[in-house]
């Protein structure tokens, strides 16, 4: 998490509180926010973390690939299903501090869930798979000794599906962190309550489907991403010279440009240029606000 590994990085370079908050320009008290996990850094924020301590945004987020630099967990619980043919994926959990969607080179749809402070996490959790002709249902349910408040609090859930096997997927439920890593598949959709969203390796068609404010970090737009809100304001952030094409739809929508976190002008493709676009930016929903931030340097 986020704020285990600012503080962490603070520690080893020895620097106070005061001192860390001084050289991102922040109030201590922001600083303080972060590492007791009662607020969340904002991209620009992020970015700036980054760079100070040399380290890219996956390390920060506690998303590393490398084995050697994983989160280690003290209770874990694994399932999995083998997967004969494509199929639809329709996904439901009630609460979880975070969510990964993965795709990896398999046969097998694997279910993970860790946490360092649910003790009989296999006991409480259950993974119920129903596999019915093109379609799996998966619904991740706890018992009366679990709240969602202290799932949302203490609960990481992995989801790995077999790249070659997937078709659309569907997703709901409640995460404060909702990373998607290497998926290929024709549609995602995630409905539910979420703050935080880092995409890297997207599917044709991303559906967010939130009324949260939200911080949305794309490594590489490679297709269509649509918003759907009410009475929001989001920040997606994309790697410099991405070109797309964005589309308000819904009431009272409007969308802002950024370059670098600094306001600029609408720096979207024409829609009726000649130059064919794959890239698609879309606002839905009624009175909300997207503000689209190209960065030139996202740490990737």
């Amino acid at each position: 998490m986020i704020s285990e590994k600012l503080k962490e990085l603070r520690r080893q370079t020895k620097m106070s509180q005061e001192q860390l908050a001084e050289k991102l320009n922040v109030s201590r008290q922001a600083v303080t926010k972060w590492e007791t996990n009662i607020g969340i850094p904002d991209i620009y924020n992020l970015l700036a973390i980054s760079k100070l301590f040399d380290i890219s945004l996956d390390e920060l987020l506690g998303n590393e690939s490398n084995q050697k630099n994983k989160k280690e967990y003290l209770f874990t619980s694994v399932t999995e299903y083998d997967i004969d043919c494509p199929k639809n994926f329709d996904i439901a959990f009630s609460g979880a501090k975070q969510f990964m969607l993965k795709g990896y080179d398999g046969e097998k749809i694997r279910l993970v869930l860790q946490s360092n402070n649910i003790v009989n996490i296999q006991k409480i959790f259950k993974t119920k798979i129903d596999d019915v002709k093109n379609r799996i249902d998966v619904d991740i349910n706890h018992n009366e000794d679990m709240t969602q408040a202290k799932a949302k609090e203490s609960l990481d859930i992995s989801i790995l599906l077999p790249l070659g096997y997937i078709k659309k997927i569907e997703v709901s439920g409640n995460t404060e962190y909702l990373i998607i890593e290497n998926m290929i598949a024709e549609n995602l959709e995630f409905s539910g309550k979420i703050s935080f969203v880092n995409i890297d390796g997207m599917p044709e068609h991303i559906e967010l489907n939130s009324d949260e404010d939200l911080e949305i970090i794309c490594k590489k737009l490679n297709g269509r991403l649509d918003i759907n809100q009410l009475s929001a304001t989001s920040r997606l952030t994309i790697p410099a010279d991405t070109v797309f094409v964005s589309k308000i739809r819904g009431i009272a929508n409007h969308i802002f440009y950024q370059r670098d976190n600094k306001e600029t002008a609408d720096f979207s493709a024409c829609i009726d240029s000649d130059k064919t676009i794959g890239n698609m930016i879309e606002l839905n929903g009624i009175k909300s606000e997207l503000i689209i931030n190209s960065v030139s340097d996202m740490r990737a």
